[in-house]
Parts: C-alpha cells; structure tokens; sequence
C-alpha cells in the first residue's frame, strides 16, 4: 500500500516547489529533480508511518506493566497515579514548544531529534534504578512525542496539501496501531525475553531508533527544507491564536476527545471487570475498543476531507459514545461487546480532529500553530478527566456517577466538533 501510495502522492508534491538540485555530469536536471523528489516523497511517507508507531508505545507499554513497575521501584499508590497523568501534562507543556522550534530547524528536522529523545527516554528509564529517574526519562521520551504529535499535521500539510485526508488517515491508522499492538504484547513479549519488566520496556527503543533513520536522510540529503516540503523562505508573522473562534473550538473538542479517551483506557476494563466480566475477557474488550481505531483511523479523515463541513461525522461519532456509555450503565456484562465498539468507534474523534487540523488553516505556518494551541489546550483540558472518574468511583462505591460523567462530557464535544468543523480558516479570523 505504501509504494502505490508513495506514487500517487508524488504527483501531489508536483505543486510544492522544492530547493534547486545540481545536477551530476550528462544527467538531465529535470530527471534528476523528479527522481530526487519521488525518493523523498517515499522517505516522508516512511518516516510518517514509522513515528506514528512510537506515538503511544511510551504510554501503553508502562500501561500493561505498571504493577510491576511499582514493586520494582517501590513506587507508592500516589506515585504511581501522577505516573499516569505525566503524559497529557507533558503534551501540554513540551507541545507549545513545536513551532518554534520548527521554524528555526524545519518541521523533519525537529521530528528526527523528536524520535531521538523517544529512543534514549525508553532505553534509559527501565534502568535508571528510582522513580524519580523514571520519571525523567518518561518524561525526554513524551518531549518527542509532544513536538512529533503537534508536527505531523504540519509535515502532511505541507508535503501532501491535496491529500490531507488519506495522509491524516494513514498516519492516525499506524498511531492506532501503535497504541494497540504495545497494550496487546508487552507483557507476552516480557515473559519470552525472560520476566524482566526491564527488557518488556526496553524492547520499545528499538522501534524508535528505526523511526530515526528515514529522517536523518531526508536533512542530510536535502537539508531541512526538505523535511519541509518547501524551499527555505521567510516564515509569515505568527497569528493571533486566541482570536480565533474555530482554534478555541478545536482546542476544546481535541481536549474532551482526549478525556475520554484516556478515561476509557484507564477505567474500561475495570468497570467491566467489576460487573462481573473475568479478567482476561475485560482486556479483551479493552483491546476491541482500542483496534476499533486501526481501520476506521484511514477511513474517517479521507471522508472528513471530502466535506466542506465535518459537523455530521462528529454528531455520529458522539451518538456512538453515548451509546456506548447508556449500555454501561444499563447493561455492562450482558451487552459488553457491543458497548467496546461503540466507544472505539466514538474514539476516531482523535483521527477527525488531526484532520480539521490541517483544514482549519491555508499555511504550514498557520496549521503549526493551530495544531500547537489545540493539542497544548486540549491535553491541558484532558488531564482532571481520568483522576475525577477515579475520585467519584472511591466516594459513590461505584460506576453510575462516572459513566454519567462520561456521558455528560460528550454532550458538549458534539457542540464544539460542530463548530470546529465549519468550512472557515483560522487566518481569516485572527486578521478580523
């Protein structure tokens, strides 16, 4: 799928004018700077695919080991819960720092050093010997996350402007996959590597460190403005951010897609598991809701880009949650199943945001800062979700209060996913 995709996009990037290239002796310039670009368009798609991969590896794999983290570590309860909310803080704050330094490096250039500090961060944490040395080290590798989260919409814009959609769409698909295939076989793969939650971790670096290599000969070859996708030219004076109404309610509907997808992941297991569902089936369904992702991830932003208002696929994304969430509450054991797909489906509200990322604004330099503002907001937005769920479970003794939570908190992301997804620019309404 990659080399015909690869093909077809490169026909895309005809549009986008790239940096002179010498030609060598009794070589025809314009061959030459045909191939060069279809070669570059193939190591960009890579690129993209391979950091989508490690997106959420960081997070899933600690997920699925975390017990024996703790006891590794002697890590305490308190501990081990700012554990789970480092990474929407650390999005927030290391997210805001993405173009700026993009503007000053190049939006590939950044992402290469971004899956540099994801490879040491996971290398070095499993055998650092204390919590707060883990904590420093998950703490580099959600830096490359954050930088890489906030540049890839960037990187597509800019490189595919006329196929955000199936690019947005290729790219939330290895994420999702990504995120998936660490929560499903950390643990399986830290029993073959003999035990050690040390080596289960690890083990993740090495798929970083491929995710470095097609970056590093994108700038080497071609310098930054390759990983651009444009010639170096002077950047556009930032926008005034704040004064768009579609950034603010992008960066709340990002926020509460968020919330409840890091709800889910922390808690769907467990409310299954307390209606009576045994164990191993919980994970399962957890992992339904998770794969869910994979192919609606490809297909959701290529119709998003397609419609001139993207407000139908957010209502039935949030219909799909609520009724998700009515079936938990009603019935959790006896329509288990069916309440895990509907909450996967209701999770591609992550893929639809990235895309009207790269809709909602005409420049790269316009879509590096709604992309920053948004993700930095929203992740700000998503961090009190999991710990208030986890705050009405221990006072009301059960699961009806949070799920009401939940289900209220979707209300509200329809509102502002339809007002995100209005055919408008944010640089006609900041310059108003």
């Amino acid at each position: 799928m990659m080399g015909g995709m690869a093909s077809e996009e490169t026909r895309t990037t005809g549009t986008t004018k790239s940096p002179p290239i010498r030609s060598s002796a009794g070589t025809d310039p314009e061959t030459e700077t045909a191939a060069t670009r279809a070669w570059a368009t193939r190591l960009v798609i890579a690129g993209i695919v391979l950091s989508a991969l490690n997106l959420r590896p960081a997070i899933t794999s600690l997920g699925a080991l975390l017990e024996e983290v703790r006891d590794g570590l002697g890590m305490s309860g308190s501990v081990a819960g700012l554990l789970t909310s480092v990474p929407p803080f650390c999005f927030a704050l290391f997210g805001v720092m993405a173009p700026r330094l993009a503007r000053r490096f190049g939006p590939g250039a950044v992402v290469c050093a971004g899956m540099v500090a994801i490879t040491a961060g996971l290398a070095i944490r499993p055998y650092v010997g204390s919590t707060a040395g883990f904590l420093a080290a998950s703490a580099l590798a959600l830096m490359g996350i954050a930088v890489s989260n906030v540049l890839m919409p960037v990187i597509v814009k800019r490189w595919f402007p006329d196929r955000v959609g199936s690019m947005t769409g290729l790219y939330s698909m290895a994420l999702a996959l990504g995120t998936s295939a660490a929560a499903a076989v950390t643990v399986p793969m830290t029993g073959a590597l003999g035990g050690s939650w040390q080596s289960g971790l690890a083990v993740w670096a090495g798929l970083a460190a491929v995710a470095v290599v097609p970056w590093i000969f994108l700038v080497r070859e071609r310098g930054p403005a390759a990983a651009e996708g444009a010639p170096a030219r002077e950047e556009p004076p930032a926008l005034r951010i704040t004064r768009s109404r579609t950034a603010w309610a992008l960066a709340v509907f990002f926020g509460l897609q968020a919330t409840a997808a890091y709800i889910t992941m922390g808690w769907m297991a467990q409310i299954f598991r307390d209606a009576g569902v045994p164990a191993s089936t919980a994970g399962l369904l957890l992992a339904v809701t998770m794969v869910m992702g994979v192919p609606l991830a490809f297909v959701i932003p290529r119709l998003a880009a397609r419609l001139p208002h993207q407000g139908p696929i957010v209502v039935a994304l949030g219909v799909s949650g609520l009724a998700g969430y009515a079936g938990l509450y009603l019935a959790p054991a006896g329509g288990a199943w069916a309440w895990a797909v509907l909450l996967g489906v209701a999770n591609c509200s992550f893929p639809l945001a990235l895309t009207m990322v790269g809709m909602r604004a005409r420049s790269g330099a316009g879509v590096a800062q709604l992309s920053a503002f948004a993700q930095s907001t929203g992740y700000l937005i998503s961090i009190p979700g999991p710990l208030l769920v986890g705050v009405l479970y221990q006072h009301s003794g059960g699961w009806g209060l949070p799920i009401a939570l939940m289900a209220a908190l979707m209300v509200p992301q329809i509102v502002v996913g339809v007002l995100a997804g209005r055919n408008r620019t944010v640089e006609d309404e900041a310059a108003r």
